[in-house]
């Protein structure tokens, strides 16, 4: 019995042995494992069911750097994805592909595990944080630091439309297809202007990219708000009232012409003349755009030719202070060509390129008893400012009395008396800033209002037709540089454009 203990012995630690390292193989790994992976590291709960004895490659999905769970068939998560988007995204994102979300990774990794088959709790975990991106159209805007704001459309053609419209706030249809299309421009018949160049300041490019449905313009309306508006949500309204016009809203607001008036309520206003509805809400947010959109214009205008100063011919027969007017003045007319540059819709600056006189102005010839230049006005009147524009007419809005005139190309030009006269009242008030006033002696008196700084002339001074008498401005209630102007007759206030000027 002593003889044979040793190999008993032996035999017992061998099953001992046995029955204790069953479950470990060479490198000490199990074989089979009933347990789950470290909850704190990993979202969702998955078991690891064994340790092979060779490693192979897995495919685990994290979310914003977090394990989600490790995939069991890539395959068939794939095809989850392709009938998630048939059934809900083909229809209003046609044509595209539907991809786990920019936050989603997977990665590619070898183990010696094999997980539990979580693949459809995977998939509606993130289908349940909507985590999912389309394949669609990434649009860029440059600038010389680089790209400063990005959009995605459902396709570039949906771009396109929205961006011929948006420029056509600026340019007219044929306009656009012609200088798309390298062509030319149709000439001016007459008097009027055509576009003659187009430019986008910004850079614009396209790329293919992915992100969230919630990303994504869909509509023409859609991209055009946009292209309007950029990020800007801030909106200002305006209630017409009775009376109001077009041109007299704009006036009202920002200082905005009829025409901007009108783009930016396109689906309201057909026309700058068109009757306003009182108790209509109309938009009074000019374009905040983030493309600045640059317009070469030529444009051909007919301008006054105004003659020298009347000659005064010395009649020693005649009283001292008596005049005789021998020849009236008549002034004559041109036809001037501008290299207008409008950026946005906006008048920016204009050059004169050539003028050709059409009618020779008459110069007035006043026999006076002295050399002194009589302040007795002709009766007939020219503009107060150069290259005049009327922004606001008679009753362009409640009690608006007068008529606005600003300089197109000289903000803050001069201002000139509209007939021979004395200054008869210099003055402020909150409404009309600084004004002066000229008695004409023949029955007409002239008002100008909004000058920048009080005249420099003093209460009785003569002044001839065309001398200047201050400098445009906005003082008062003013929404931009212009002159508030009208014409007074025996007391009565006129209208400037009712026979007096060629407006």
């Amino acid at each position: 019995m002593k003889k044979h203990l040793p190999v008993i012995l032996s035999l017992i630690l061998a099953i001992v042995f046995g029955i204790v390292f069953s479950n470990y193989n060479l490198e000490g790994k199990t074989n089979t494992v009933d347990a789950l992976v470290n909850t704190d590291s990993q979202i969702l709960a998955q078991k690891i069911l064994r340790v092979n004895d060779d490693a192979k490659s897995i495919t685990k999905i994290y979310v914003s750097g977090k394990l989600l769970g490790v995939l069991s068939d890539e395959y068939y998560f794939d095809s989850l994805l392709v009938d998630e988007y048939k059934k809900g995204y083909e229809k209003d994102y046609p044509n595209t592909r539907m991809d786990i979300g920019q936050d989603v990774y997977k990665t590619q990794e070898l183990s010696y595990y094999s997980y539990e088959n979580i693949d459809d709790d995977i998939f509606g975990y993130i289908k349940e944080k909507n985590l999912f991106t389309l394949e669609t159209t990434a649009i860029e805007f440059s600038n010389k630091e680089g790209v400063y704001a990005l959009i995605y459309v459902t396709d570039l053609d949906l771009f396109d439309q929205a961006l011929n419209k948006y420029l056509m706030y600026f340019i007219d249809e044929d306009s656009l297809r012609r200088l798309q299309s390298k062509q030319e421009t149709l000439p001016i018949s007459g008097y009027g202007s055509r576009s003659v160049g187009l430019e986008i300041l910004e850079g614009i490019s396209n790329k293919k990219a992915y992100t969230s449905s919630s990303n994504i313009m869909t509509s023409v309306d859609e991209v055009l708000d946009w292209l309007k508006y950029g990020d800007n949500e801030e909106r200002h309204y305006y209630t017409v009232k009775q009376y109001d016009t077009v041109e007299g809203v704009g006036a009202k607001n920002f200082g905005l012409s009829a025409e901007q008036i009108m783009n930016i309520n396109s689906d309201i206003i057909k026309s700058t003349e068109q009757v306003l509805e009182a108790g209509t809400i109309l938009n009074v947010t000019y374009f905040t755009s983030p493309i600045d959109i640059v317009v070469n214009k030529e444009s051909v205008k007919k301008e006054e030719v105004y003659p020298e100063a009347a000659m005064l011919v010395e009649d020693p027969t005649v009283k001292q202070g008596v005049t005789e007017t021998i020849q009236a003045e008549e002034p004559g007319s041109k036809n001037v060509l501008y290299d207008e540059t409008w950026i946005n819709g906006v008048l920016i600056k204009g050059i004169e390129v050539s003028s050709v006189i059409t009618v020779q102005p008459i110069q007035e010839i006043i026999k006076v008893g002295t050399l002194v230049i009589p302040g007795i006005g002709t009766g007939t009147f020219r503009w107060p400012v150069d290259n005049p524009v009327i922004t606001c007419r008679w009753g362009c809005y409640f009690n608006h009395r007068a008529i606005d005139i600003k300089n197109a190309y000289d903000r803050y030009g001069s201002l000139y008396a509209a007939d021979r006269g004395k200054v008869e009242e210099i003055g402020y008030t909150g409404i009309n800033g600084n004004y002066i006033i000229i008695d004409h002696g023949n029955g007409y008196e002239t008002y100008y209002g909004h000058m920048n700084v009080p005249s420099p002339l003093s209460v009785g001074d003569v002044v001839d037709k065309g001398d200047v008498i201050g400098q445009i401005g906005k003082t008062g209630y003013a929404t931009g540089p212009h002159v508030h102007f009208f014409i007074i007759y025996n007391g009565e206030r006129r209208d400037p454009c009712d026979g007096f000027l060629p407006c």
